[in-house]
């Protein structure tokens, strides 16, 4: 692969800093919002003021860490390039991207929050930071920030937010919160402003979350949790968005379901053209087959070992709507290397495949040329 290529990493995050809940934190909520609190067995992750119990946040958010629990990480000893905007421009640098799109990492667990204030609280003084962070070098960082959507309202307004600090979208979570599916009528304010804003929203999960779901109603060891929660809940927020007329209705969204890979996607888009075919008179707001609305609309991220996947998706005319991400710091992250990764995985595809998934399908995803 020719390393003059513009890479853009389209997943990587940020590990937040004790500055998102400390000082751009409005004070009446400075100790409800997520943050993490160093106690003297460990880091302990606190959510409305009240200590979650299990393992420390601080291993899932450093390469390698999670896999080795003999050799214990604390929250502050996390790598800068995390957090400084300095280090993660050398992180770059080094690793040989042009670019970079972020997402939280304890703040993907932001819709554990209860009450929709401290929710939007939060949500401010996170986007507020990621927006600081990235102004540091705004041809290179990008952020999407967080929607509260426990309160539609509050999520409307925080889009117009994100919108004007300049940020490239905002996530939610794939799971409901309280309960209120995508497409349900009380949702339409919230696509309305996305698209309105001409900002992509993206579905991302994370293991850790207590919000009602596949995995938390059915296992309590993490192994198991990890491996069903992000594909199953991102195959029913897919659904709930495709199959619920959400994407017919907002011609003009782009929307992302990230970091479940992309092995089980011919399979889902295959069974739900099925259905429309089959049993499209119970869907009747439906205008489009869902693989259609997929092609228009969506996008995923793609893992360097699911080379027999890409290629049934390349077939399918599916290329335009594969990312990659380095993940970069999590646990599970290749670090360093991790474009040599990619690059491995591409190598047997045509220039066009891999130069959309590195720089063309990134650039439109996150309207990076805007």
């Amino acid at each position: 692969m020719p390393m003059q290529l513009p890479v853009v990493d389209s997943d990587g995050h940020i590990v937040e800093p004790p500055a998102v809940w400390e000082h751009y934190t409005e004070s009446a909520y400075r100790d409800l919002v997520i943050q993490v609190r160093a106690g003297d067995d460990g880091d302990e992750l606190w959510i409305e003021g009240r200590p979650r119990a299990g393992l420390s946040p601080a291993p899932t958010c450093h390469p390698g860490a999670f896999s080795d629990p003999d050799t214990p990480v604390r929250w502050a000893d996390l790598l800068p390039g995390g957090y400084d905007p300095a280090a993660r421009l050398a992180v770059l640098d080094q690793e040989g991207f042009a670019g970079a799109v972020f997402f939280p990492s304890i703040y993907l667990l932001a819709g554990d929050i209860q009450d929709p204030a401290v929710a939007a609280a939060n949500a401010r003084a996170y986007n507020n930071w990621v927006a600081d962070f990235c102004a540091v070098a705004p041809d290179r960082l990008f952020a999407f920030g967080i929607a509260p959507l426990q309160d539609v309202g509050e999520a409307v307004r925080e889009i117009e937010r994100v919108a004007a600090l300049g940020l490239r979208g905002v996530t939610i979570r794939p799971e409901r919160y309280h309960g209120l599916a995508v497409d349900a009528p009380e949702c339409e304010p919230f696509w309305a402003a996305a698209q309105d804003h001409d900002l992509t929203v993206v579905f991302h999960g994370s293991f850790g979350s207590r919000m009602p779901s596949f995995a938390a109603t059915r296992y309590t060891n993490m192994f198991f949790t990890h491996m069903v929660c992000h594909p199953f809940e991102q195959m029913a927020a897919m659904m709930d968005t495709i199959c619920g007329g959400v994407l017919d209705r907002f011609r003009r969204l782009h929307v992302g379901f990230f970091e479940a890979g992309l092995g089980w996607l011919p399979y889902w888009l295959g069974r739900m053209d099925e259905h429309f075919d089959e049993m499209r008179h119970l869907v009747p707001w439906l205008e489009r087959r869902p693989s259609d609305a997929f092609r228009e609309h969506c996008f995923v991220t793609w893992e360097p070992d699911e080379v027999d996947q890409l290629h049934q998706l390349t077939e399918m005319g599916l290329g335009g709507c594969v990312l990659w991400g380095s993940d970069y710091p999590h646990f599970d992250c290749t670090y360093p290397g991790a474009l040599t990764a990619a690059a491995k995985g591409l190598e047997q595809f045509e220039p066009d495949v891999r130069d959309a998934i590195l720089r063309d399908n990134p650039t439109r995803f996150a309207r990076l040329d805007h």
